[in-house]
């Protein structure tokens, strides 16, 4: 009799980085600010994925915002000392 075991475990890594973008930019319009310029924060998000350790699970339950289950990946916005921010 042969017996097939099977397993799939998920891992994930987390990283964030701080950004400044212009004080002139409205609260309301910082996700099509973010989403316009890429480049400030693209390179940076994946130096620092390079360096964090994979942890086991799939991270959605662990940060504040990153709760869609169904997604591969999540990327979002907080603005800092705000209570507003999103997915990008």
């Amino acid at each position: 009799m042969k017996i097939i075991i099977s397993n799939r475990s998920v891992y994930h890594k987390y990283a964030q980085v701080e950004i400044n973008i212009p004080d002139t930019i409205k609260t309301d319009d910082v996700l099509d600010y973010l989403q316009e310029n890429e480049h400030l924060y693209n390179d940076k998000i994946d130096e620092q994925m390079f360096f964090v350790d994979y942890e086991f699970g799939s991270g959605s339950d662990d940060y504040v915002g990153m709760g869609d289950q169904l997604a591969e990946s999540e990327w979002r916005f907080d603005i800092k000392d705000q209570n507003y921010g999103g997915h990008l």
